[in-house]
């Protein structure tokens, strides 16, 4: 390396701070990479491609730990295969969230006294476009903070023309297909929401409620029922008990009384109760239950419908206008006043259905809605799955998924909303039903008027890997990108939007997936496990933590805690780590510059180079190769820890420590580990890149004048793997960490100096006294040198001349108390599982508990043993 490299190396590191400063770099490092368009993809392009679409977050979102979790992944993906050479687009955009959004500006417009129907239809859905232009897509802005590498040119939405043209052709397609019908059945009703909602929208909880036994009819013809729904009986259409039940066969066809109403129901025999559940005899009400509507259509039973959209009562009679709740209550009391109730269970825990939205509890309703017959769509799912043209990651996920395609119902696709994507379904005056695609005129004429409803969120979502590129054109960019490489998303809306996906993708494609691989990922969580949530005060705002850490130090975290498929606790103690290691890379990097390190000219041969060099470049290798296959299986935490322990502890502690020894000497040793420093730098900095792009930009581009690392070319190994080095290099290590050890054992001050006489001969450690010195901080054996500790290690003997340096015999005492105060916890516990009392009585986290103290307690008395031993003899 020439003088004047080696100037400029330190003219370089006085331009950058003496300490990290994330907000003076990372806004002005994004904006320069989208300026420059490294994150534009080109169709055509020769690369071979790789393609991610993003989740689409709702409109109504902002950043939340999980976003900056999943976009941290993603982006650490697409960057590696950038700088790998591929033609990568990073497909972003946002969903139109139907019941979140239409919440949203149903609220705004409460504020000035009106509700949707004030507007009308037209006008309302035109203010939820001015709300989603001004207020909406606020996640956008935040996930450029997070340094996502996302096209801005092609961000779509799932309301806009393009998407809602591929929504209106697969409806169009399904429905021809017979594939897509409309039907009265149960359906999961939100009261708050006044929309219907799917199965997986649904969050069951168990609920305290109450459990009545009705007394339906009289005398010996008596039938005792159990409901915790007693408003629904009002709808009741008749009994069910089982046709093998010898207790009621005598009765089966038979009628019998409805309390409160005067109406009387048939007693019917199904095979679907359970005759050993309860008294046997089951209430059934088909407008407002799934298994009860079940058990009508097999018995041509009347549906009753008897509460409203609000779940407001609507029989006539004096229930007539109550809440359902309100309801029950007055029924119950009712039925006790006519003395009908047989008994009464207070509390009643049970499981019971809430919207996940609004937190509602759901009612089933019988209701005219859309259906997609899902049968032939769930099987090509799992059958994409099974024959390896999907892979799930990790393997283990592939039961979840199969125990949901396999077993999935109709899908309800139609919601009594105003804003999405309207039901592309006329109907005429004479019955006439027309669906309607988007490149055919809608009919007109008087009595023709188009479904009221609106699709599924999930229906339009489930396009997106396709719909974005162009589809249903056959599109340069569907050609190119099309199907996409992986899709990272978390397990909790597998059966949401991943089956969708699968479902429809597989239909429009003929047979080919919408991706290749789903890499499932689990949940945040806080660093006790628990779900994080507003109401339990444990809700973390992600900018908050990248305002006082850094973007980096967030991004380094959460991919850090990445094993996958599993959930993810973090807290703000390891973002504080993480903002150390971001500290720790700037300062080596700093330090390798002011001493000149340097990534100009060849890498000088092996024979040139010393043991240390040559150790780290082969530890470079073994890190580059680890890595990569561990970016390959989708190990986040595996790589990020990789890479963590490589940076800090063997090159950041190691290499550069024993780095500035030789510097100091100079020479041509010196030239050598400049280059290599620097060459390790440049490496290392490369490797970390995808997770943390906003340090590792400004350190690179220092060090090397490169361009940019999101164009730099990725690493490989370069076949300088050397056993042997590592092997030298790993006893220094031992050496000096036993030494070290020894030092803190005795209370020595980390910069005190001891005497010491190091016996190295004959041994790979002859070479390395120097840095051993300087390392553990020993001092050369002088006159008057009188070894009072020896240790062996390696081969080599250490000597220490300890007499100046502690009182001896005032270590000894601390040493003998502390000693003694582990054997009696040895004998305390050695005695209680000696116990065969104890033993029987204590519980095994207790008994656990007593074997680990005796555990600990043994390893200390063993620990000070050997202490006392290495002190000088008084």
């Amino acid at each position: 390396m020439t003088e004047t490299s080696s100037s400029a190396a330190a003219a370089e590191a006085q331009t950058l701070s003496s300490q990290y400063a994330p907000a003076e770099v990372e806004a002005k490092l994004y904006e320069r990479w989208v300026a420059a368009g490294y994150f534009e993809a080109d169709a055509k392009s020769t690369k071979p491609a790789y393609t991610i679409v993003i989740p689409p977050p709702n409109v109504t979102g902002s950043l939340h730990l999980g976003h900056a979790f999943e976009h941290t992944l993603i982006d650490s993906l697409t960057r590696r295969k950038r700088m790998q050479g591929y033609e990568t687009l990073w497909q972003p955009g946002m969903d139109h969230a139907g019941i979140a959004t239409q919440n949203v500006v149903e609220r705004e417009l409460a504020k000035e006294g009106l509700s949707r129907h004030d507007l009308g239809r037209e006008a309302f859905v035109e203010r939820v476009w001015q709300w989603k232009d001004e207020s909406g897509g606020k996640i956008l802005g935040q996930m450029r903070r997070l340094g996502d590498g996302v096209d801005w040119r092609r961000e779509r939405f799932t309301m806009d023309e393009g998407l809602s043209r591929a929504v209106q052709t697969i409806f169009k397609n399904l429905f021809d297909d017979g594939l897509i019908y409309r039907a009265e059945r149960i359906i999961n009703w939100c009261p708050r929401c006044l929309t219907a909602i799917s199965d997986i929208e649904v969050e069951y909880q168990d609920d305290e409620g109450e459990l009545v036994s009705i007394r339906y009819g009289s005398g010996a013809d008596a039938i005792v029922v159990a409901t915790t729904r007693a408003e629904t009986m009002l709808g009741d259409t008749a009994v069910a008990v089982h046709p093998n039940d010898e207790r009621y066969r005598h009765l089966v066809g038979t009628e019998i009384e409805l309390p409160l109403t005067g109406r009387r129901i048939p007693i019917v025999a199904d095979e679907h109760v359970d005759p050993e559940f309860g008294t046997g005899a089951v209430k059934v009400t088909p407008a407002h239950d799934p298994n009860d509507f079940e058990i009508g259509r097999r018995h041509d039973l009347p549906s009753i419908t008897v509460l409203d959209e609000r779940a407001v009562i609507t029989a006539h009679g004096p229930f007539q206008g109550l809440d359902r709740f309100e309801a029950r209550s007055a029924i119950v009391a009712a039925l006790r006043a006519d003395g009908r109730i047989v008994a009464e269970k207070r509390p009643y825990t049970h499981s019971v259905g809430h919207c996940s939205r609004c937190k509602t509890t759901v009612e089933p309703r019988q209701s005219m809605q859309w259906w997609v017959k899902v049968g032939p769509l769930a099987q090509a799912a799992g059958d994409a799955v099974r024959d390896g043209r999907v892979a799930i990651h990790p393997k283990e996920m592939e039961a979840r998924y199969f125990g949901w395609v396999d077993n999935l119902h109709d899908w309800c696709i139609s919601r009594q909303l105003w804003w999405g994507h309207r039901i592309p379904v006329w109907y005429g005056p004479n019955g006439e039903v027309v669906c309607v695609g988007p490149d055919d005129e809608a009919p007109s004429g008087e009595g023709w008027h188009q479904d009221h409803d609106v699709l599924d969120t999930w229906f339009s979502s489930g396009l997106w890997p396709f719909s974005t590129l162009g589809w249903p054109e056959q599109t340069a960019d569907m050609e190119k990108f099309f199907p996409t490489s992986v899709l990272v998303t978390g397990y909790d809306i597998l059966f949401f939007w991943v089956a969708r996906m699968m479902m429809f993708g597989l239909y429009a494609m003929d047979g080919t997936p919408p991706f290749h691989t789903i890499a499932l990922h689990g949940m945040v969580r806080d660093q006790f496990g628990k779900k994080m949530s507003k109401s339990f005060g444990n809700a973390v705002d992600p900018l908050e933590w990248m305002d006082a850490y850094g973007t980096d130090a967030l991004r380094f975290t959460l991919a850090r805690g990445a094993n996958p498929g599993t959930d993810v606790p973090i807290g703000e103690d390891w973002v504080q780590g993480s903002r150390n290691f971001c500290n720790k890379v700037w300062n080596a990097t700093r330090f390798a510059l002011m001493n000149g390190a340097t990534v100009e000219g060849p890498l000088p041969p092996a024979e040139e180079l010393s043991t240390v060099d040559r150790w780290i470049l082969s530890r470079l290798d073994a890190t580059v190769a680890e890595v990569d296959a561990l970016y390959e299986d989708y190990q986040f935490a595996k790589l990020t820890d990789a890479l963590f322990h490589f940076a800090w502890d063997e090159v950041f502690d190691w290499y550069v420590e024993l780095s500035k020894i030789t510097l100091q000497a100079g020479g041509a040793p010196a030239a050598a580990t400049r280059r290599v420093l620097g060459h390790v730098l440049d490496v290392t900095l490369r490797l970390l890149h995808p997770i943390i792009p906003f340090v590792t930009e400004a350190l690179w581009t220092a060090l090397t004048g490169g361009e940019s690392l999101v164009v730099a070319e990725w690493p490989q190994p370069a076949d300088r793997r050397d056993p042997a080095a590592e092997a030298e290099v790993t006893t220094l290590q031992q050496v000096v960490t036993e030494v070290r050890r020894f030092r803190g054992d005795q209370g020595l001050k980390p910069g005190q100096k001891v005497p010491a006489r190091l016996t190295l001969g004959g041994t790979a450690l002859a070479a390395h006294e120097a840095p051993i010195r300087t390392l553990a901080r020993l001092e050369p054996d002088g006159e008057g040198f009188a070894a009072t500790t020896s240790f062996p290690i390696a081969g080599a003997l250490v000597e220490l001349d300890l007499s100046g340096a502690i009182d001896v015999a005032a270590e000894r005492r601390r040493l003998e108390k502390d000693r003694g105060a582990a054997e009696k916890v040895k004998e305390q516990c050695t005695k209680k599982l000696a116990n065969e009392g104890f033993l029987s009585k204590a519980s095994a986290e207790v008994v656990a508990k007593v074997r680990g103290q005796l555990e600990t307690a043994e390893a200390d008395i063993a620990r000070i043993a050997g202490q006392l031993d290495r002190l000088p003899k008084v």
